[in-house]
């Protein structure tokens, strides 16, 4: 619980507190208004509130776009977020629901990580992740999905390495119904079914069958629940393919690497060497993986590292967190070290200063809250 709250309220603090500026970063005096206004917050909770009949998004919201571009923000977040407010304004039930998201992300890191490390060394892993990178603490300390989106995939892959599929299926379609890119994890499960058993072909006789487990069917509440978010979509939108009409939500462009086009929508500069580092590590961490026999991790890691090339955004990190628990898992060793720790704390206080610029300045521009709360 420390690891999640105390960042997050660090982060917060200085909002809060209306401080003018912080070591010379100028800050806005808004309060936490700032914090709930930072993207993509706002725009869930228009569905929170509307859940996606046009008509309420047309006479309640102001925003320049179409009604059709809700439809790339799921509804399992704006649910929850509903739920919550139930006892508080919108904009703080967001986030409620983003930080206990967070935690239940470290949790289930914390768990996954316990499978390969001791308590202590788990502990600091969790410690790294509840921080590292800068972007993953600014999304869980904001209103935003990732946290829940994250969270869900940690545990169903957890899950599914220990052959609770239920349990991973029920995760996985919670991961579904959060952010499209969900349908990664059904198709990394099949990837690692279809590897375990070409792996126990090669080593048995021509005559060796498949034993498939029927709980192992849980996984396909993973593409139900997508085909439920169309089938939503049809009685709102009256599309039952409105997802892949919302407009510019969808960065995927052919051939790979648009990134490095300057001039593409999302990108708008030449400064992306960081982009390389990203692709490194990412692929490092997949590499390490799959040298190690980890192969659930690793499928998934490889599927949605490979999706990753073929997105065009200037904030690709954000893209990227999926990966992240998993390459952190897969440099384990190293980032336990002593080395390692004398780095981590040295890192502190960029990432604390890199997060309260970026939580300042990442605002949607609101004149009126009213429809909000």
């Amino acid at each position: 619980m420390l690891f999640t709250v105390v960042p997050t309220f660090l982060v917060w603090l200085p909002f809060l507190l209306k401080s003018e500026s912080f070591l010379g970063i100028p800050l806005p005096q808004n309060g936490l208004q700032t914090v709930v206004a930072n993207y993509d917050g706002p725009l869930y909770l228009v569905v929170t509130k509307t859940l996606y009949s046009a008509n309420l998004i047309k006479e309640n919201f102001a925003f320049p776009l179409p009604v059709e571009y809700y439809a790339a923000h799921f509804p399992l977040f704006p649910v929850l977020i509903r739920l919550f407010a139930n006892i508080t304004y919108a904009p703080y039930a967001m986030l409620i629901v983003t930080v206990a998201s967070a935690f239940i992300a470290h949790l289930y890191f914390f768990k996954l990580a316990r499978t390969y490390l001791d308590t202590e060394k788990s502990m600091f892993l969790t410690a790294i992740f509840s921080i590292f990178p800068a972007r993953w603490l600014i999304v869980r300390s904001v209103g935003s999905p990732e946290p829940l989106f994250i969270a869900a995939i940690i545990a169903a892959i957890y899950y599914f390495k220990n052959k609770k599929y239920l349990l991973s299926g029920i995760f996985g379609a919670a991961a579904q119904l959060t952010k499209s890119p969900g349908i990664l994890l059904f198709i990394a499960f099949v990837g690692v079914w279809a590897i375990d058993t070409l792996q126990k072909m090669s080593i048995v006789n021509k005559n060796f069958k498949y034993h498939f487990s029927p709980k192992a069917l849980a996984i396909l509440l993973i593409p139900a629940s997508l085909l439920a978010v169309f089938c939503i979509y049809k009685l709102t939108f009256g599309s039952f393919t409105a997802y892949f009409s919302s407009g510019d939500n969808i960065h995927i462009f052919f051939p790979p690497f648009q990134i490095f086009n300057y001039s593409a929508p999302w990108v708008g500069t030449f400064w992306l060497e960081e982009i390389l580092f990203i692709y490194s590590l990412g692929l490092l961490g997949v590499i390490h993986l799959i040298k190690d026999k980890d192969y659930i991790p690793a499928t998934f890691s490889l599927v949605f590292f490979l999706t990753l090339i073929f997105v065009s955004h200037r904030d690709l990190l954000r893209y990227s967190l999926p990966l992240v628990p998993f390459v952190l898992i897969s440099f384990r060793k190293l980032l336990v070290s002593k080395e390692f720790k004398i780095v981590f704390l040295f890192l502190l206080v960029p990432i604390y200063l890199y997060s309260i610029s970026f939580v300042s300045q990442n605002v949607m521009h609101i004149s009126d809250w009213t429809p909000f709360l």
